[in-house]
């Protein structure tokens, strides 16, 4: 999946399982129905709770508005509240947290298979997913669609997988973020340019690293910048 990265961290790569009927269908709402997705303009905190202790997180809508606004939007609707970590990679190295896929929630489903949930809009009964949206330094907006290395741009992403980096967990195909996210536990470089970061911690560094596989998320509140949300529907 990622050209840049040693064999360990193609290994360990933020990813998303989907079928390829799913990946499919990710690409063609991306390009038809972008124009109806949530939209952040400006910036906006987030409050995650997990196992009582506060992590916030600065989303970041003038750099990745769709990403952005599809992070707020779900949480603002409550789907991120009860779900689990269900991927916590720190050995050989220090690498992410990953949470989001709604199936978590249901404590029964079978902890192997967690990955390969996504949000399903109940306004249309259908998932939504999201373009790949990366901003380029010196650039005037995102590139939809497409890693800055297969659009041909060399230069660095505006938001870059620093520690305590958020950022949209994908299958192999572009447009297949929906709900699942990771949080970088250390700089990830090979990443940039890759995959859409959205957003970073500003406070509880300390508690996402002490986060461990299975933890729950008790709760996600937005405490700032909600009126920033644009183009939302239940």
């Amino acid at each position: 999946m990622l050209g840049a990265c040693s064999p360990q961290q193609a290994a360990s790569t933020p990813s998303q399982n989907s079928s390829a009927a799913q990946t499919t269908s990710a690409t063609a709402a991306s390009s038809s129905k972008m124009k109806d997705l949530p939209v952040l303009e400006g910036k906006a905190t987030v409050v995650m709770t997990v196992k009582g202790s506060p992590i916030a997180i600065e989303v970041d809508g003038k750099d990745a508005p769709i990403t952005a606004g599809n992070f707020v939007d779900l949480v603002q609707r409550g789907v991120y509240n009860g779900l689990v970590f269900h991927r916590v990679v720190r050995s050989p190295q220090p690498f992410v947290v990953q949470g989001g896929d709604p199936q978590s929630k249901d404590p029964k489903f079978p902890q192997q298979q967690l990955g390969t949930g996504g949000f399903n809009d109940p306004k249309t009964g259908q998932s939504r997913y999201i373009p790949l949206e990366i901003k380029p330094k010196g650039a005037e907006s995102p590139v939809y669609s497409k890693t800055l290395k297969s659009s041909g741009i060399s230069a660095q992403p505006v938001l870059q997988h620093t520690r305590g980096a958020v950022a949209m967990a994908r299958s192999q195909q572009p447009d297949s973020a929906s709900s699942q996210f990771y949080i970088a536990l250390a700089a990830l470089p090979f990443l940039d340019g890759d995959y859409a970061v959205f957003g970073r911690v500003t406070q509880g560094m300390d508690v996402v690293d002490k986060i461990q596989q299975g933890d729950r998320i008790e709760s996600v509140k937005v405490t700032q910048g909600l009126e920033n949300l644009k183009n939302t529907s239940k």
